[in-house]
């Protein structure tokens, strides 16, 4: 692995706990919607404009750093899909946890597999701690007898948020760029944008000016927590990053209570606590030289 990789700067920390409340709060704007999926069109079309900034005057990735850009935006389709089904299905507090709390394990083994990054014994006890409050978290949706089709769908978000987290990660050492990989990434979510608003042909003149200054509003938030992500693993552990960035199931469990009013909230906030204590085991583990 390369040099400074093996461990996470306070100024990585830092970056990537905003990034967390950053994310937790366009999520709750995606649920509090009643358009949702204008919203997800708006919220691409908001990373196209960020993007465009970042991109401006800064070098072009190198090709394999344009392979995984274009590998990502296919990947993010799906993403969008999925997180507009779960959102219609289940409550923020619910999906949110389940869909987030699942990339850390994913990534932490596929940073092993294809970046060579190892994480030593309190990490890993890190990212178990984490599971298991995700899986108290999740509980409160068996118990409600929410259809199975909830899980499946959050569970598969999850599995697409750790494809894209990996291999943004990757792509972002790879580009020789980080400005200009993440410029060019959001800039292809034009793609994601059109084809949402094809989706609603006739439909995307009716959007109330609210919903559209809402969306775009989210598509800002959205993009500036994830740059933030990205450019935190380009000289940092993957797996670290994930993990740290997925304190915002903590902030979307409150959101989730106090904004929209979720119930119920005592096993929510325990969960998020148990949820809190393995991102920092996993954070401490990954401080250490």
């Amino acid at each position: 692995m390369p040099a400074g990789r093996n461990t996470i700067t306070s100024f990585a920390i830092t970056i990537v706990l905003c990034a967390a409340i950053l994310h937790a709060l366009w999520n709750a704007l995606v649920k509090a919607s009643t358009d949702r999926l204008a919203i997800l069109g708006l919220i691409a079309a908001g990373h196209v404009v960020l993007g465009a900034g970042l991109a401006a005057g800064a070098p072009l990735p190198s090709l394999a750093g344009w392979a995984y850009i274009a590998a990502s935006t296919i990947i993010h389709f799906g993403y969008y899909f999925l997180l507009y089904h779960s959102y219609r299905l289940g409550d923020l507090s619910q999906v949110y946890p389940i869909a987030r709390g699942m990339a850390p394990v994913l990534v932490a083994v596929g940073a092993q597999v294809f970046a060579g990054e190892t994480l030593p014994p309190l990490a890993w006890l890190g990212v178990l701690v984490t599971s298991g409050g995700i899986f108290l978290l999740s509980g409160s949706i068996f118990r409600e007898k929410t259809p199975p089709i909830v899980v499946l769908t959050a569970m598969a978000t999850g599995l697409i948020i750790a494809s894209y987290s990996l291999v943004d990660g990757l792509g972002v050492r790879a580009a020789g760029t980080e400005r200009g990989y993440i410029g060019w990434l959001f800039m292809a979510e034009v793609f994601v944008a059109g084809a949402v608003f094809v989706k609603l042909g006739g439909k995307a003149r009716q959007i109330s000016r609210k919903t559209v200054l809402t969306g775009l509003l989210g598509g800002l938030v959205s993009a500036m927590a994830y740059a933030l992500v990205i450019y935190a693993k380009s000289f940092s552990p993957l797996a670290a990053v994930s993990t740290l960035r997925e304190t915002s199931v903590v902030f979307a469990a409150l959101i989730g209570m106090i904004w929209l009013g979720e119930r119920p909230w005592k096993l929510r906030l325990i969960a998020s606590g148990v949820v809190a204590s393995g991102v920092i085991a996993m954070t401490l583990a990954n401080t250490l030289p």
